[in-house]
Parts: C-alpha cells; structure tokens; sequence
C-alpha cells in the first residue's frame, strides 16, 4: 500500500483549514472479478441510513467548527440556463468571502473560503477571471452535462476546452446504460478517455445514481470509474429526480473504502443535489467520519455540489454568534 503525503498548513491565511495533498490516483486494469463481486444488501443499508440523523449530534462551539468545515467542502455552484457573467462574478464573491466578516471574526476562523466554484463551460473564462489570487479551483462540468448523450468525440473536447479555459476540476457525466446493461468495458474505457483528456485538472465522475436503478449498480459502476482514473465519485447532476441520498452515500463510499483497502489511493466523495441545510451536512460529514476517518473531512477528499446550502449555515452561524436567528435574504447566494 502506498504511503500518502500528509498534511501540511498553510501559514499564510490566519486559520485557514490545511491543505493536503496525496497522491493522485493512477486507475488500474478493470477487474471484472471485483467488480462482479460488488453487492448491496439494501435492506441493512437503508436500516444504516435511518440510524445516522440521530446517532451523531454535535452542538455548541463544536458544531459551529463543523460547519466551518463543511463550508470550506462545498462547491458553490451555479448550472441555471439563465446564468449571466454577473451573476458567476458575485458567485465567485460569495465563495472567496462565505460568511461575513464580523461573524468569522467572532469564530477566529479567517480565510475561510469554499471548496471550489462550479459553473458551465461558457463561464469558466469569467469564474477563472473572478477567483484570481483567492487559491479558490474552478469546476466545470462537461461531457454533455447532465444527460451526457452528445457524440463522444464532443465530450471529450468540451473536457480540454474547459481545461484549456483554466477549470482545475471536471465533473464528468457517464453514459447511464453501459450501467444498466452491465457493459462494465464500455463504462471503464470511456471513464479512461475522460480522465485522459483532464490531464492535470482533477476529474469528478458524476454516477446520476438516481438513474441507475439499483444500490448494486451504483456500487459496482463506483468501483469501475475509480478503476480507471477517477479522482472523485459524485452522486448526481442536481438534475435528476432523486439525488444525493444516504443510502447511496453508505454504498459509494464503502467502495471508495475498499478501493483504498487494496490500493492505497484515496478517492474522494461528492454528494450533490438536494442538500440544503445545515443539519443535513452535518449528517454527511458524520457519515464520513464514520465510514472513511478524519482524512476525508478535508476539502481535497470530500465536496457538496450545492448553492443554498450555505445561505442555511451562514444563518446557523451567526445564531451560534448571537444567539438569534436572521431571516434567509440577510445571507443571499448573490
């Protein structure tokens, strides 16, 4: 097993959460054997699930300092059809200054920032523009987001385009029915292209799990996307009718558990889509605390695809400060 590089702080930005770095993972032959062998007993999953709102709670300063910690995990994200230059600009404000200054400053937690920006591949020019100096990555999403039905030789261009614009990360989509006929070769050589054509950027394989009708499934199509490069597992596009999911979190994380039993690479984990509020990332960061340790709290390993969830946890914050509730608009996105 390969020994990652630890920890290191960066000293330059008060209390700002450390930078890790590891090893990127390099993929490996597909291994039909292991991915065969992936199975999900759903009723005992979904029992698991159920127990996790009310097994873990933290209250006080010690949720507040969770929260800070989700807050540098999110991907503020904006994917509407009606998204303007403007409105990516003050999303990227939003990003490199999350909660205001008075209330940080209560908490001794400045320099805090979100993980990343995420934006279609015609903004990325003006989030790359917009971010400049904060140390703040930009994601695009690509390959035909969300359905990921265009022509490949598309798909992969619109990957090096948005890399060649400057996104650091590319959340991919994959093909659903090389999933749901159990075309595993299709699934991994495809996944092998997109990762190819990152290069350097940092690759999000987004699985639609919503859409690939059963735990086994999103189990063993996580096996094979890591198996071939993948940095990172997603569950969904926000786009779907069911999204992220703690069922489908236990399964795909447990799978990167097992990827990293037998290579020694760490992959991380994104849920996204329809986690709103505090207490819910609360619950997801409990989860993989308890499933994966300490190391995939930080914002290298572990993401939310989100945009109003941290209007919520601003305001929990600054009840934590003052002891009152502000009204949602206090906190707005943009």
């Amino acid at each position: 097993m390969q020994t990652p590089i630890m920890t290191q702080d960066d000293t330059t930005s008060g209390h700002q959460l450390p930078t890790a770095i590891e090893p990127r993972n390099p993929g490996m032959a597909l291994d039909l054997d292991w991915v065969r062998m992936a199975q999900a007993n759903t009723s005992a999953i979904e029992r698991r699930a159920k127990t996790l709102p009310g097994r873990r709670s933290v209250k006080k300063d010690y949720q507040a300092a969770w929260l800070c910690r989700a807050i540098a995990c999110i991907d503020l994200t904006t994917l509407a059809g009606d998204d303007t230059e403007e409105r990516v600009r003050r999303l990227c404000a939003k990003a490199a200054n999350p909660v205001r200054a008075d209330i940080l400053d209560a908490l001794g937690m400045t320099g805090l920032t979100t993980g990343a920006v995420c934006v279609y591949h015609d903004m990325v020019d003006t989030a790359v523009s917009a971010v400049a100096g904060t140390g703040i990555p930009v994601a695009a999403v690509s390959t035909g987001f969300p359905a990921g039905l265009s022509p490949f030789h598309l798909r992969v261009a619109e990957i090096e385009e948005s890399v060649k614009a400057g996104a650091e990360e590319i959340d991919i989509v994959i093909t659903r029915r090389h999933v749901l006929q159990g075309n595993w070769q299709a699934l991994y050589d495809e996944m092998k292209a997109f990762r190819e054509a990152c290069g350097d950027a940092h690759v999000k394989a987004i699985l639609a799990t919503g859409e690939l009708g059963t735990l086994r499934n999103v189990a063993r199509a996580s096996l094979v996307c890591m198996m071939a490069g993948a940095d990172f597992i997603k569950t969904s596009t926000g786009k779907e009718s069911v999204n992220a999911t703690l069922p489908v979190s236990l399964v795909m994380i447990r799978a990167i558990r097992d990827y990293y039993d037998r290579t020694g690479y760490r992959i991380g984990y994104k849920p996204a889509g329809g986690i709103s509020k505090a207490k819910d990332a609360l619950v997801y960061l409990a989860l993989m605390k308890d499933e994966l340790g300490d190391r995939w709290l930080q914002p290298d390993l572990f993401r939310f695809g989100a945009s109003s969830l941290l209007n919520d946890i601003e305001r929990q914050l600054e009840h934590h400060v003052t002891g009152h509730y502000s009204a949602s608009y206090r906190h707005a996105m943009a």
